[in-house]
């Protein structure tokens, strides 16, 4: 669904995220994994081990078919848990990516700081998320794009996947509507991240967002 609603840009916005953590990183995170994309374009890009994190044993099952299949089993392990407590020490990793998480979850600000938590000094963290397009042309055809096309075309796979496609669209809006890109830099910056950067990706149908945890 991701790539669907990315119009396919779902893969190239992943690369940039990663693009945002040092290669000569030893240890990375990645929480709300998944289906360990992320993870594994980490284990392709840098020379860390990297650690997937995600709540669903259903989706953790389809990430390690596919850590197997990309033979990058040694580097990539996959685990249980959920964002808001997550089970590693204080300043664990070089690293941390997230994706897709925070319209999820009840607190973004108090995710963010356990996010920032296991995070070590001078580690980066870096976000990928779909995002609203600021120009009114493109936000209009964003608009009619997720509010009709994209239950349309979920309605030809499933009930479910119909469901889903209904769902997306108000949720990235009203995610937006109570964390515009300024507040969520505040709330990286009160997590204790600084130099928070973003960079809006295809149109503005993507963000990423990355900052550095101080020495």
């Amino acid at each position: 669904m991701a790539e669907l609603l990315s119009f396919g840009q779902n893969g190239r916005w992943r690369r940039f995220l990663v693009s945002r953590v040092p290669r000569d990183a030893s240890l990375v995170l990645d929480v709300a994994t998944g289906t360990a994309g992320v993870a594994i374009e980490l284990a392709r890009r840098t020379r860390a081990s990297v650690v997937g994190l995600d709540p669903s044993e259903p989706m953790l099952r389809g990430g390690r078919e596919r850590v197997r299949h990309e033979g990058v089993a040694d580097r990539v392990s996959l685990v249980l848990g959920q964002a808001e407590r997550l089970p590693f020490p204080d300043g664990s990793f070089d690293a941390v990516t997230f994706t897709y998480l925070l319209r999820y979850v009840d607190d973004p600000g108090a995710t963010l700081a356990e996010l920032a938590r296991v995070l070590g000094p001078g580690g980066v963290l870096a976000n990928l998320e779909f995002h609203v397009p600021v120009h009114p042309l493109w936000r209009a055809a964003w608009w009619l794009y997720t509010r009709a096309a994209l239950p349309a075309a979920g309605a030809l796979a499933s009930r479910a996947w119909y469901r889903t496609g209904r769902f997306l669209g108000p949720s990235i809006s009203d995610f937006y509507r109570r964390y515009a890109v300024a507040e969520q830099g505040r709330m990286w910056r009160s997590a204790g991240l600084a130099d928070v950067r973003f960079r809006a990706m295809s149109l503005g149908g993507g963000i990423v967002i990355w900052g550095t945890k101080p020495a």
